[in-house]
């Protein structure tokens, strides 16, 4: 092991050792205490912008002076207007009903009552990519789950995660009379720190993964070694179709609503226009995409439809366009050749909706809307930790403080 591999274990040990120290006292925290916490959050978010704002510049300078592309400076930076943003989201969290600890599930033979309960996971950890945004977002949701975190992010954005984590987080947990360690912050930078996050299994047994593709399932894959269970959030890159019968204005409004973010997994990465609408609207898009400065990657393509473009540095501000012969062929190309994470149909053809509709098999889907709405506070008016896209049985699209709770059966007299 070398230094730096010793250093993160260190580091992600003690941090996990301190927030299960505070799981004991948190289960017990009333509703009200949970809720003043985020409130304290969105307040101090307000009164320290200043010294967030410093922090995070120094880390968008330092990722200039890296070389990082669009899409990841766009997700890495902040303003006022994002931390506004931030603590409405935390203000709105704040108002949601805490969902029932308990439910009668059924009587049994004997005089017996089975109960089903919801008890929090203990500890989680969550991985994500450097978006500063993040590190708030989770907490918030750990908080509200009554689940004690352990975080760690990119090291592009330490910087704005140390800030918010002492200077934000930690002072309105303390205000609201819990333990500031409910919410640790892994500070040794660089990749290390992350696998040493999920090879805790006694410490943190469920880890939240974000972040780009091949990175997110290497560590799914080391926490699967280390029996350490994962929701990860890998792969995005949304799809808008454009059917025979789109209205064209209706198609151009939704593929700019949903470019407003390049750095984002849900935003239009291949467009699929039928052939009858091809030689009409593809000049159309093209003008557009070139009006908000993204080129058209047209067919004969060098690479696979579903390359993610927010993914590949340099080149985010690009959109795949192809054709699709009908409804029934678009989700197929959504199915096989993309993520999976969502798909939306363009059509005033009910019937052609239904078809795309049912045979998509993605996280969500969309008809005459934009895929951006795929996000736990735009759906839920919740704040999301990710979105899962696994074709599994569990928490599945944007995964919300109602997910971050384990079942238990309780059967006792009636």
């Amino acid at each position: 092991m070398t230094t730096d591999s010793a250093d993160a274990v260190k580091a992600v040990e003690e941090a996990g050792r301190a927030a299960r120290g505070t799981v004991a006292d948190l289960a017990g925290v009333p509703d009200e205490r949970l809720d003043q916490a985020l409130r304290g959050i969105a307040d101090i978010l307000g009164r320290r912008s200043g010294p967030v704002l410093a922090a995070n510049e120094e880390d968008m300078a330092a990722g200039r002076a890296a070389g990082l592309g669009r899409g990841l400076l766009d997700r890495l930076r902040l303003d006022q207007a994002r931390l506004g943003a931030i603590a409405d989201q935390l203000r709105a969290l704040a108002d949601v009903p805490f969902e029932s600890a308990e439910r009668v599930v059924r009587e049994l033979p004997g005089g017996l009552v089975l109960t089903e309960r919801r008890r929090p996971v203990g500890v989680i950890g969550a991985n994500f990519e450097a978006r500063p945004n993040v590190v708030v977002d989770v907490a918030s949701q750990f908080v509200k789950s009554r689940n004690a975190g352990v975080l760690r992010t990119g090291s592009a954005a330490i910087r704005s995660a140390v800030t918010l984590a002492d200077e934000v987080i930690a002072p309105a947990l303390a205000a609201a009379g819990l333990d500031p360690a409910v919410i640790q912050l892994v500070r040794v930078p660089g990749q290390s720190s992350a696998r040493a996050l999920v090879s805790q299994p006694g410490l943190i047994p469920l880890v939240i993964l974000r972040g780009s593709g091949d990175s997110t399932r290497s560590l799914a894959a080391e926490a699967a070694r280390h029996g350490v269970r994962t929701m990860a959030h890998a792969d995005g890159g949304a799809v808008l179709y454009v059917d025979a019968a789109a209205d064209p204005a209706l198609a151009e409004r939704l593929i700019e609503a949903s470019l407003d973010r390049l750095g984002v997994c849900n935003r239009l990465n291949l467009l699929l226009v039928h052939p009858s609408r091809w030689d009409a609207f593809v000049p159309r898009v093209t003008a557009l995409l070139d009006r908000l400065g993204i080129a058209a990657s047209l067919p004969p393509h060098a690479h696979p439809l579903g390359h993610e473009w927010a993914l590949d540095s340099g080149s985010e501000a690009t959109v795949t366009i192809a054709p699709a012969g009908g409804p029934r062929a678009a989700a197929a190309l959504a199915n096989d050749e993309t993520s999976g994470l969502a798909a939306a149909i363009v059509t005033q053809d009910r019937a052609a909706a239904a078809e795309f509709l049912h045979r998509y098999a993605g996280t969500g889907a969309f008809w005459n809307s934009t895929t951006r709405l795929l996000d736990g506070f735009k759906l839920f008016s919740v704040p999301e930790t990710g979105i899962n896209i696994d074709a599994v049985p569990g928490p599945r699209g944007p995964v919300t403080f109602r997910d971050l709770y384990l079942r238990q059966f309780v059967v006792t007299p009636a």
